[in-house]
């Protein structure tokens, strides 16, 4: 079986330290292949958050997959958004914006939806699309296909959807007809699951949008505790089978638990 664990808006800067301590402690428990960080990694985009987020994902001792989110790029300081939006980052994190992981089990792709020119919004651009689409046409037969970034696709709130990334209406069908299973995101810190379509619509291939919730920041919204998703998927008798398991922290227990099950397929 292959399991990834999938997390977002970390906001290193606004982390609380017991939800830190429960999520590596869920990571070591579960062992999942791969960790999906899907942006927001800081608050402020500041050295000293980056340091904390870096010392996090050393002590996952896991592959860790990373995409860039807004708060990532620098807000107050200027000249660093203008000149090196990235800088604090890549020191931090690596040169790669846009990384892909792959195993004979998995393909998962990063794109950096973030845009310097924008301090909340988020796109694709048609490059990025085609580059994406080659890349799930180009997978193995029988790979979980998951691409991933920070900002989301789909939206279930209606005061979400200024927050859909730009170019979604070519993406999507564009890289469901091309294989996706899974479009992984954040930004909005509420955890869902909704399917996605390809160009022939509900007649044709399907796949699914899953959000994440903010993994070990304060900054949760409403009563939506911190939240990170598992995806566990297995081949078995020539079929696929993958589920999604929510968990979110619970106070009492000073853990992660297990909210729900979801069969995708």
């Amino acid at each position: 079986m292959t399991r990834v664990l999938h997390i977002s808006d970390t906001h290193f800067g606004t982390e609380v330290p017991v939800v830190v301590r429960a999520l590596l402690a869920l990571a070591a428990e579960q062992k999942p292949d791969v960790v999906l960080l899907g942006g927001d990694i800081t608050q402020r985009a500041r050295r000293g958050q980056f340091s904390a987020a870096r010392s996090f994902i050393e002590a996952l001792q896991l592959p860790v997959l990373v995409v860039p989110g807004n708060h990532d790029i620098p807000m107050y300081n200027v000249l660093a958004r203008l000149l090196d939006p990235y800088g604090n980052y890549r020191r931090a994190l690596g040169p790669v914006l846009e990384p892909v992981y792959e195993d004979d089990r998995l393909l998962a792709i990063g794109v950096n939806s973030t845009r310097p020119k924008y301090r909340v919004d988020g796109e694709v651009s048609p490059a990025q699309v085609q580059r994406v689409a080659q890349r799930l046409r180009a997978g193995r037969p029988g790979q979980l296909k998951i691409v991933m970034l920070h900002h989301p696709v789909r939206a279930i709130e209606p005061t979400d959807v200024s927050n859909l990334v730009g170019g979604r209406e070519l993406a999507v069908p564009a890289w469901v007809d091309a294989g996706v299973d899974l479009v992984l995101g954040g930004h909005i810190h509420l955890p869902y699951v909704v399917p996605l379509h390809g160009s022939e619509g509900e007649a044709g291939r399907r796949a699914w949008a899953v959000q994440a919730g903010t993994a070990v920041s304060y900054r949760v919204r409403g009563n939506v505790p911190n939240s990170v998703n598992l995806i566990c998927h297995e081949m078995a008798d020539g079929a696929s089978h993958c589920e999604l398991e929510r968990w979110d922290f619970q106070v009492r227990q000073g853990a992660f638990t297990r909210i729900h099950s979801t069969p995708l397929w």
